[in-house]
């Protein structure tokens, strides 16, 4: 005699069999969930079909209904959600149109066996190795100044905010807080209404301050664990020692509002002028992203030093650099009267080498013929831009360049 839905065990994993899906469909996918690693179709945003992978799993304290972390085949992981079961096709399931993920499934049983409580075994891992355990988002919106972001990455946030819905959070010292009114209260009692650091830029109603990741441990940390929602290919440094951190505002009656920063090693053995870059979603086609890319080059012009972003880039990343370097490279070419070789090129604009070939060869103006590169300029009138974003002004840079060097401990 076959053993009953309601006598299996949530935690042993069991796959399901799929001549039980009809009952499935009854409303008993409340005792019997899915299981981890199923590849199905599941009713994407706009009504179509796609496959997704289940994540993981959790039971509504309410309803009792099984809710779903899935990932859809082919799309970006920002775009995971949870799902509940009216958005999976129970029919694909009965007709056997499903597939399993093995790698998935057994790694969440050995996870299962591994842990022996909540949060004890996550504080014995280092933070940076977290993300590798799971890839479900373990929150779900910022509120960030007027704006509510969703989330698109795991964050490693300290345990206390784990699974917090909504996170809650001062736009001036990027202290997290788990309730709206808990953060009226800390506002309260605080009257900063700048990020700490020093104002290095202010033209019209932008500001960009220059903080020290040695000296304003706390608030650069934070930074980072809000930038890795939206950064999926970084690495999070939690030692933010080594690190300047440059915060671009916008700056009203009120105070100055975090739209995005970037942050620089201090000393980069690979001449890295950006390790990471991020303007937030609620400000982003605005023309900040250029705007954080352009001021990084002219720091770099300041130090003269050719320097590029650290690789990987994200997919936005790449997209904003590509633009903005071929921006810069088409205006400088389309001006000059003389030849120029890309050593020339470099040494004007800062930017590596690598990067300048690159793109050329994007835009078809380069060449390589006998053992060397040729620029070849007959289309580049006919290349055309959209937007060149926010200007940055660099006679209203107010920063030298730093004689110290940073030796790591």
């Amino acid at each position: 005699m076959s053993e009953s839905p309601k006598d299996m065990s949530i935690e042993e994993n069991v796959p399901m069999l799929l001549e039980d899906t009809a009952s499935l469909q009854k409303g008993l996918w409340k005792e019997r969930p899915l299981d981890i690693g199923l590849k199905l179709p599941c009713r994407w945003r706009d009504g179509t079909w796609q496959e997704a992978e289940i994540l993981e799993r959790k039971q509504d304290s309410v309803s009792s209904e099984f809710l779903y972390y899935v990932h859809y085949s082919g799309f970006n992981r920002r775009l995971d959600e949870w799902v509940d079961s009216g958005r999976i096709d129970w029919k694909a399931i009965e007709e056997g149109r499903v597939r399993w993920n093995k790698t998935t499934s057994n790694k969440k049983k050995k996870d299962k066996k591994r842990k022996s409580s909540d949060d004890t075994e996550n504080r014995k891992i280092e933070p940076a190795k977290l993300e590798n355990i799971t890839k479900v988002k373990n929150v779900d919106r910022i509120v960030l100044g007027k704006y509510i972001m969703e989330t698109w990455y795991y964050s490693p946030l300290p345990p206390e905010y784990h699974h917090c819905s909504t996170l809650w959070v001062c736009e001036y010292t990027l202290n997290f807080l788990r309730s709206e009114a808990a953060l009226k209260r800390y506002q309260q009692r605080h009257s900063i209404r700048t990020p700490p650091g020093n104002e290095i830029y202010r033209k019209d109603n932008i500001s960009v301050f220059e903080i020290d990741g040695a000296v304003q441990k706390f608030y650069c940390r934070n930074l980072s664990y809000l930038s890795k929602f939206f950064l999926d290919h970084k690495t999070l440094y939690y030692d933010v020692d080594p690190f300047w951190f440059y915060v671009m505002c916008e700056v009203d009656e009120y105070g100055c509002h975090i739209v995005g920063y970037f942050s620089k090693e201090k000393e980069s053995e690979d001449n890295y002028n950006v390790a990471c870059i991020l303007t937030f979603p609620a400000y982003q086609r605005k023309g900040y992203g250029k705007f954080l890319i352009s001021f990084s080059y002219e720091l770099s012009k300041l130090e003269q030093k050719v320097g590029s972003p650290e690789k990987p880039l994200s997919d936005l990343g790449l997209l904003s650099y590509r633009s903005y370097w071929s921006q810069v490279l088409v205006d400088l070419l389309k001006n000059e009267k003389q030849p120029i070789s890309i050593q020339e090129i470099s040494e004007r604009t800062m930017m590596k080498m690598e990067d300048i070939i690159s793109t050329l060869q994007v835009l078809g103006l380069i060449q390589y013929y006998e053992g060397q590169h040729v620029l070849d300029l007959r289309r580049i009138d006919n290349i055309k831009f959209g937007s060149k974003g926010l200007q940055c002004d660099s006679s209203s840079i107010r920063w030298t360049p730093k004689l110290t060097t940073f030796i790591n401990k």
